[in-house]
């Protein structure tokens, strides 16, 4: 992936991009907690996938942004459809992109069709920034072949700073459509509940392969827990994270911020 550096004419969603990448892919970390809760997104997104798609296999990246998983997914010889509602950052990522296959479908994420259906599609950070979240993931699933995988990584609701309502406790859902899709945390709108992501599936006919729950209060730098990672080295952090990943469900629910999730489309007979 190429180095880029800001740029005074640049528009302002590149601007607003590269100081992500500063801290996600260039190392210039400010916020140690959001650096950390990143890297594992990335791996859990990155590995789910690659266990299970061989190179080569044809991977849509959906609510891409800047492209990272993306151009990280060419590089490692998946074939790459990049998607993102603001379409000027397809140009963005085109200035990072160096190796591998990768080719370009802006657009809203509920109106993208293909003549070929996918082996794999990357939901990251997307689902609760939609006023449906069941209907934006069986909208996913028609996009993805028989036998083939949705990977999706997202907030945990069960988390305990969740302040957020649950989708399925809500009436009308149509009374967050107009503030949908917008970016970063502010644009969260639901966070997700574990009984409420097998629901969705069971509903589309999708089977959870893989289900894991990651970044702590500590990895995540949350309850003022940021400025102990100034101090403590990374790899204790990593160490506490992998403690708590093997905590049992109901106690690992409440102190992760983070769930990853692989479901597989059955194949047809």
């Amino acid at each position: 992936m190429k180095r880029v550096y800001i740029e005074d004419n640049w528009p302002e969603s590149w601007k607003d991009s590269y100081q992500y990448d500063l801290q996600e892919i260039y190392g210039e970390i400010k916020n140690r907690g959001y650096a950390y809760a990143y890297d594992n997104r990335r791996h859990f997104a990155l590995s789910m996938l690659t266990e299970v798609l061989e190179p080569g296999a044809r991977v849509l990246d959906i609510a891409a942004a800047q492209g990272n998983f993306s151009l990280a997914m060419a590089e490692l010889g998946y074939d790459v459809t990049w998607n993102d509602l603001r379409e000027e950052l397809a140009d963005y990522v085109i200035k990072k992109h160096e190796n591998g296959a990768i080719s370009f479908s802006p657009g809203n994420a509920f109106d993208l069709k293909f003549s070929t259906l996918f082996d794999g599609v990357l939901i990251t950070e997307v689902i609760e920034h939609v006023a449906h979240p069941d209907d934006f993931l069986a909208n996913t699933a028609k996009l993805v072949r028989p036998g083939g995988y949705i990977i999706m990584t997202t907030p945990n609701g069960e988390y305990f700073r969740n302040r957020l309502p649950k989708f399925s406790e809500c009436e009308d859902p149509t009374i967050f459509e107009s503030i949908q899709f917008r970016p970063n945390a502010d644009g969260h709108i639901f966070l997700l509940y574990r009984d409420e992501v097998e629901s969705f599936a069971a509903d589309v006919g999708l089977r959870i392969d893989r289900f894991a729950l990651f970044n702590n209060p500590l990895t995540s730098g949350h309850v003022k827990l940021n400025v102990l990672l100034n101090a403590l080295p990374k790899s204790v952090v990593a160490a506490c994270e992998g403690v708590t990943q093997r905590l049992p469900v109901p106690l690992a629910s409440k102190i992760s911020a983070q769930m990853a999730v692989r479901f597989q489309k059955p194949a047809t007979n």
